[in-house]
């Protein structure tokens, strides 16, 4: 599976998981503040990493970096943002990818644990519109 088929894997499961949501809330609307932002490591832009806010309560929003370490987060694949409060945040920059023959290759992860499955970070979503950037150090 590519970095695309992936992308694609998550949104559709973010989007089984927002109707399922959605359904089971009585049709209720979440509140939403969108955000975006860069992160760097030591100083300098972090490309391809997955940027996830975790809430404490409800479904996590995505998002990859660009060549300049910018990211914007979604909640469904056509609704950006994240739900409004309190969230865990994680960055990772492992992946696998499969080539032609569908041979998997695996990126290895660049960050420390303490950004990612230990993650440390923290942040607030508002209402409106959110920047928060991240600036890493490797260890």
């Amino acid at each position: 599976m590519n970095k695309w088929d992936r992308q694609r894997l998550v949104g559709l499961l973010v989007v089984a998981a927002a109707l399922l949501g959605w359904i089971g809330c009585g049709g209720e609307t979440l509140d939403l503040g969108t955000v975006t932002g860069t992160v760097t490591l030591d100083g300098e832009p972090l490309e391809g990493a997955e940027v996830v806010f975790q809430p404490e309560a409800g479904r996590p929003s995505y998002g990859e970096t660009d060549s300049q370490g910018r990211y914007r987060l979604m909640f469904a694949s056509q609704q950006p943002g994240a739900q409004i409060g309190s969230h865990r945040v994680m960055i990772s920059t492992f992946d696998v990818v499969l080539d032609e023959d569908d041979q998997a290759t695996e990126i290895p992860e660049r960050l420390p644990p303490r950004y990612h499955r230990e993650s440390e970070l923290r942040e607030e979503v508002a209402p409106g519109e959110n920047v928060i950037h991240f600036d890493l150090q490797s260890e």
